[in-house]
């Protein structure tokens, strides 16, 4: 029987023994930590920039060295869900522009206006400017994905998939610059600010061209029947770097197997549009298209130097070839050893950023001089002058994100803790190299930083062998049997930290996990198969997802693992997660419910034939070799298909303007359960998206499942 929880009728504090009712805190308490993203510098000077959402109210702030206090540039005071992205300061550091709107976390319409608070008119996604000195935002126009040009005088954007331009100042209106077929994207001025170079997306291939003025041809630059992607200009803009990438469309192939994906590098000179192979993947897994932060992560550097990244050595690392390298698809097959390896080491690069002078990249990394600082992520460089890497920070904490403003030799990132949530701050790179906090006075006075605990590293082994790492965190009490609670991440490419994590959807439930302890709960954040930060095997493994859903065994493992530990009551495990951690959780309740007692499904695919692409070919005769025998994986890896031994009670949490997973996924298996009489209790959020923008919506969602797992677990 389904119970259709809008509010909770019993709040989870009845289901508390009165030593825990005695020193309860609200969960919206521990939701009480500002979240700070987009930070950027300026091209000149010591200006840096970063959106803050602070119990929803998202705002921009700025600093400038070389004391770098703080200050509220806008004063939006609603929490409406209406996210900040695309931030940017003008390169001569007098504007800040930024985005307001849209659902940049989507898989699909991530341009058209969010309502989280169903209001009678959505706010349309705008591209907005105000002086970095202070000034009332003026919204340009509709659009997204701003660029400003070389000068400061001009923003180009997107706006219903052509490319519009308007002053930076707001002067006049917002103007197109041309029209033409496919969806554009991938904007940047050249270095002169005399054109813009672009990609447009045709469907089943795509094309680089430039757009100089109203009166002379759009050039393309060495079309193909492929998918050209990342134009890079070289600095003094007579070149183009670029990927190519095949184009859709071939015999069907084993749906089964994993083959590589091939991707390669060109330079196209504009003059003679004459286009070069500089470099050909490896034919191999590893050389595949990189799908992790910002995939090739492509930059043309100082001393004609391309870097980008590749995973051909088991890890994502950065490369650096020199741009006048001339080669064959013959050789270039064989690499011949013409690209240098930047980052050296086991660990992954993420959040790179070049330097304004182009002579150092700056990255997050998953290592340093402890152990788990594979379970981290710390601040890196790299100069390109001597192709040094060197760490920048070390340590218990976290660092991500880091930047170079252009004067003052200091690093900026966004730091956290265990306990202390993220904060932007700097750090000299001269002298000591000490931390220095921005805007700490903004964590709330009543946020319960000495209730949280550090979550300590565990491995376990799966059923076939293969070590997982886990975030463990243990909650006060002595050594009594304690309730356990398996959190699992979506994405799947993620990996949970030891500490607050970078992506604010995680924040969430990284305060979900120390509040459940708090509560006396024992909490496993699990980092299955398909996650990111232990390697290529374990972020592409055979069998996984649709072909398998070989990492629900690492779920399982870890069900196991905590009922094997003497601090766990063995029939007291449950499990949550949303998204793709919703999948698993239903998974596992379907699967395994006399191991999993309980369990909460926030967004979960419950049907992976239905869900995924590949089982709907554009052309129905022609099918691959082994359709039959993947749909039916397919099938087998759903949790619709455990419906028949499902027992454990479940609740299913969805906001129906979800832009990355259907909201019917929802409802087919609520209806399967309810059929066969699980308990199954609900909670739908109206108007909200697949990433709760709506801070409200946050601590409703993740409160009514703390509620649940409590009512369940806790007590009997």
């Amino acid at each position: 029987m389904r119970k259709l929880l809008l509010l909770l009728l019993l709040p989870f504090h009845t289901f508390l023994p009165a030593h825990l009712l005695a020193q309860h805190i609200p969960f919206s308490t521990f939701k009480h930590y500002p979240f700070p993203n987009e930070l950027c510098t300026s091209a000149k000077g010591a200006k840096i920039a970063w959106a803050l959402n602070e119990q929803g109210r998202r705002n921009v702030y700025v600093a400038e060295g070389p004391d770098f206090t703080p200050r509220q540039l806008t004063r939006y005071s609603q929490d409406d869900g209406q996210e900040i992205t695309g931030l940017t300061i003008s390169p001569d550091g007098k504007y800040v522009v930024f985005v307001r709107g849209g659902d940049h976390g989507a898989n699909w319409d991530n341009s058209l206006p969010t309502d989280p608070t169903s209001g009678p008119e959505p706010f349309k996604m705008q591209i907005a400017s105000l002086p970095f000195d202070g000034g009332e935002p003026k919204y340009l126009a509709e659009g997204d994905y701003p660029i400003i040009s070389p000068d400061g005088k001009q923003v180009a954007f997107i706006k219903s998939g052509q490319i519009w331009a308007a002053p930076v100042d707001g002067s006049a209106a917002a103007r197109r610059l041309f029209t033409t077929r496919g969806t554009l994207n991938s904007l940047e001025w050249r270095p002169d600010g005399s054109a813009l170079v672009f990609v447009a997306d045709r469907g089943d291939h795509s094309v680089i061209g430039i757009y100089t003025d109203s009166l002379t041809p759009l050039k393309w630059i060495a079309p193909s029947f492929s998918r050209d992607i990342s134009p890079r200009w070289s600095p003094d803009g007579s070149r183009i770097v670029f990927v190519r990438r095949p184009a859709s469309g071939n015999a069907p192939d084993s749906l089964l197997t994993l083959r590589p994906t091939p991707w390669s590098l060109y330079i196209a000179e504009i003059a003679t549009n004459k286009p070069t192979l500089l470099w050909q993947s490896p034919h191999s897994l590893r050389g595949s298209w990189p799908t992790t932060d910002g995939e090739a992560n492509l930059h043309w550097g100082a001393g004609n130097k391309i870097i980008f990244l590749s995973y051909q050595d088991g890890w994502p690392h950065l490369y650096a070839i020199d741009a006048s390298t001339t080669t064959t698809a013959a050789t270039a097959a064989t690499n011949g050893g013409k690209e240098q390896l930047l980052t050296p080491g086991s660990f992954m690069c993420e959040h790179i950023a070049l330097s304004a002078d182009r002579r150092r990249l700056t990255f997050s990394a998953n290592t340093g001089n402890d152990p788990n600082d594979i379970e981290r992520r710390h601040a890196a460089v790299v100069n390109l002058d001597d192709d040094k890497m060197q760490m920048l920070t070390t340590g218990d904490g976290l660092e991500w994100t880091p930047i170079l403003p252009a004067e003052g030799n200091t690093v900026a990132f966004i730091h956290a803790t265990a306990q202390q949530p993220p904060l932007p701050a700097i750090m000299s790179l001269n002298g000591d190299r000490k931390i220095i906090l921005l805007g700490a006075d903004r964590i709330p006075a009543d946020f319960p930083k000495d209730k949280l605990v550090t979550p300590k590293p565990v491995t376990f082994s799966s059923a076939d062998g293969l070590t997982i790492h886990a975030d463990l965190f243990l909650p006060p009490g002595g050594p009594a049997k304690k309730p356990a609670i398996i959190f699992v991440h979506g994405g799947p490419p993620r990996q949970m930290l030891l500490g607050w994590h970078y992506s604010d959807y995680y924040s969430n439930t990284y305060a979900c996990n120390q509040y459940l302890a708090s509560l006396g709960f024992v909490v496993l954040a699990v980092n299955y198969r398909l996650g990111i930060g232990y390697g290529y095997e374990f972020h592409q493994p055979p069998h996984a997802g649709v072909r398998g859903a070989a990492e629900y065994m690492d779920v399982r493992a870890a069900g196991q693992w905590l009922q094997r530990q003497a601090f766990v009551d063995p029939e007291r495990v449950g499990i949550y997660g949303g998204s793709y951690g919703g999948y698993l959780t239903a998974l596992a309740l379907g699967r395994d419910s006399r191991l999993f007692k309980a369990g909460v499904d926030i967004s979960g695919v419950h049907d992976r034939v239905t869900q995924t692409p590949l089982f709907n070919p554009a052309n129905p005769y022609e099918q691959a070799p082994d359709y039959d025998e993947a749909v039916k994986t397919a099938w087998s890896s759903s949790p619709v298909s455990a419906v028949d031994t499902w027992t454990s009670p479940v609740l299913i949490i969805h906001a129906d303007d979800d832009r990355n997973v259907r909201f019917s996924q929802s409802i087919e298996l609520i209806n399967r359960l309810e059929k066969k009489g699980v308990p199954v209790e609900t909670m739908m959020i109206p108007d909200d998206t697949h990433d709760l923008l709506r801070w409200t919506n946050q601590v409703t969602v993740y409160g009514a499942a703390v509620d649940f797992l409590v009512k369940h677990l806790l007590t009997f």
